[in-house]
């Protein structure tokens, strides 16, 4: 098992609908992510900068470096797209953050 944390970025306005894009995640991206080995996924929001905290463990045999290739999760990111930062293709971008401290 891995933990993975990494930074993304809101754009102003947009946080109730990213809320209820997330509450209403759809279920075959939640089966891929989950397929893919991801579980215990969190994703906080710093309310005054608007850059969002990511936190998911990895299971050893995880497959994520294949996601940005398969077509549902290029989906989810064209339809994230407007409230995020993203690269070109939709892919949000993102800033790892390296493990500083942990207590078990």
């Amino acid at each position: 098992m891995t933990i993975h944390a990494f930074k993304m970025q809101l754009k102003p306005g947009v946080v109730d609908e990213y809320r209820r894009r997330h509450d209403e995640i759809w279920p075959e991206l939640s089966a891929l992510l989950s397929d893919s080995g991801i579980y215990d996924y969190s994703i906080f929001l710093d309310e005054d900068t608007l850059s969002l905290f990511a936190v998911l463990k990895l299971r050893a045999d995880n497959s994520r470096d294949a996601l940005p290739d398969h077509p549902v999760m290029k989906r989810w990111w064209d339809y994230m797209a407007p409230l995020m930062d993203v690269q070109p293709g939709n892919q949000p971008r993102e800033w790892p953050l390296p493990l500083l401290f942990h207590m078990d």
